[in-house]
């Protein structure tokens, strides 16, 4: 049928292929997109794991569980009491259920507005740039596309001996939708799920335990920003457990009961939750036909080129299916990029400057090489520092935790990585990106003027500092 013929198909409604879709029909392509994402109420919800169970609920939870820790925890300090606070978690739920509902049907707006045709089902790319439609009915249809973009994105890694049941053993969805705040919540993975989602139910009284295989904690950032966010992680009550590894998880009528061993041996912790967050893997499966040519590499991400190209013709893959951070905002820019690559235009996504952010309390940022990469490459570099307690702004918000840490070439002093962590750096991580995006130097920030006062004064004398020339502190 002439109506079932495209010049773009995307599968996968996710932050990479919903914003792949719109982008290229601005740029005058039929599209359409392809997703099988089913919300509370039954219904098609667009904008994959990110805004349904990801990225999008976890911050309305992390805000709102801040607003009842600050009330015990922060308010006293400015002279605000409050007595007898409590939270009505059906409220505090439903709130997040109400922003993710807005924001689902906000893409589907967006996708009338800009003529995208949505089919709701679970997309297979067939040979020849076919993509079968299977319905939730399990019907079919086939549908035919110049180019076809792969946005499948991830699911959650699943421990062999702790499988999902999505009531004692959950995964990130799971732990959104706690029906009461568990007593005590067993965390298997110190990553960024297991952090955020931890700081959640600790903020609301649970007792909760962070079990971490891993001998270093949050391996992949600084080692001078990690270690300051583990002291205030564990002076908020997070039990983080380094060099825990977990043999076995058993459901009992008392809870779930674990076995770990560490550098003293074999260990049990009870708990009454527990959510394993150990990393998500590329989700593929029933994606490709035997036949497509489309190469999957060994950890089952989709083989692309450094345009996102699979090789086979018209046939491109972005965000958590392919190599690179499983980050939202990396497979947005992805899906940008080849919307524009298809229509003939230059698309650009530089996975050098992606920034990471972690929105715990204080929340953790960085972008570009952490100190010990640059070591390892061999690269000379040199260090500005500058601690959030010499900071004007950050003590009257009484939170003046953490540092500003930049590194930049010892010889062109070009910015080669800047990490955070404290008040509000998911924010300012953005003018550091900026500054590595045109190639700036540490010398470009130190001569911007910053407003005062502000936290952005703190990148601005992490810049002078690195040149020993920091006015706020000693150098």
């Amino acid at each position: 049928m002439s109506d079932q013929q495209f010049d773009v198909i995307v599968i996968g409604a996710g932050p990479a292929g919903y914003v792949a879709a719109i982008r290229a029909a601005q740029l005058g392509l039929k599209t359409a997109c392809v997703d099988d994402f089913t919300g509370k109420d039954g219904k098609q919800a667009l904008g994959g794991t990110c805004l349904n169970v990801g990225c999008i609920p976890s911050k309305a939870l992390l805000d709102s569980s801040r607003q009842f820790w600050n009330i015990s925890h922060n308010f006293p300090v400015h002279g605000i009491s409050v007595e007898g606070a409590k939270v009505d978690l059906g409220t505090f739920i439903g709130r997040k259920d109400k922003i993710v509902k807005q924001f689902t049907g906000g893409i589907g707006q967006l996708f009338k507005a800009n003529k995208v045709t949505a089919f709701y089902g679970k997309g297979k790319l067939l040979k020849g740039n076919q993509v079968e439609v299977t319905g939730k009915d399990g019907s079919k249809q086939t549908l035919s596309a110049t180019n076809v973009i792969l946005a499948s994105g991830s699911v959650p890694i699943e421990l062999p001996f702790a499988k999902f049941d999505g009531k004692a053993i959950v995964d990130n969805a799971g732990a959104l939708d706690f029906t009461e705040v568990p007593k005590r919540l067993g965390v298997i993975g110190a990553g960024v799920i297991g952090l955020e989602l931890g700081s959640v139910w600790k903020r609301m009284g649970a007792d909760v335990t962070v079990l971490e295989a891993l001998p270093d904690f949050l391996g992949a950032a600084d080692a001078d920003v990690a270690k300051i966010a583990l002291k205030e992680f564990t002076k908020q009550g997070l039990a983080i457990k380094l060099g825990a590894k977990v043999s076995k998880a058993e459901v009992k009528k008392d809870g779930v009961h674990l076995t770990y061993s560490d550098k003293d041996g074999e260990q049990q912790l009870v708990v009454d939750k527990l959510l394993v967050a150990v990393g998500r893997r590329a989700y593929t499966d029933g994606l490709l036909a035997a036949d497509t040519g489309v190469k999957l590499d060994e950890r089952g991400r989709i083989v692309v080129d450094e345009h996102n190209h699979t090789g086979v013709d018209g046939v491109w893959a972005i965000g958590d299916a392919v190599r690179g951070p499983m980050l939202a905002h990396k497979g947005s820019e992805e899906g940008v990029a080849v919307a524009e690559w298809i229509a003939g235009k230059a698309g650009h996504i530089n996975l050098d400057t992606v920034p990471w952010v972690i929105y715990t309390e204080p929340e953790i940022a960085w972008a570009g090489k952490t100190e010990k990469q640059l070591k390892d490459e061999g690269v000379p570099y040199k260090i500005g520092t500058f601690p959030f307690a010499a900071i004007g702004r950050a003590v009257a918000m009484n939170e003046a935790i953490g540092q500003v840490k930049m590194l930049a070439h010892a010889e062109t002093d070009r910015i080669l990585g800047v990490h955070m962590v404290g008040p509000g750096v998911s924010e300012l991580i953005a003018e550091c990106v900026v500054a590595m995006e045109f190639k700036g130097s540490s010398e470009d920030l130190a001569r911007i003027v910053h407003a005062h006062p502000t936290l952005s004064e703190a990148v601005h004398e992490a810049a002078l500092s690195v040149d020993k020339r920091a006015i706020h502190k000693g150098n």
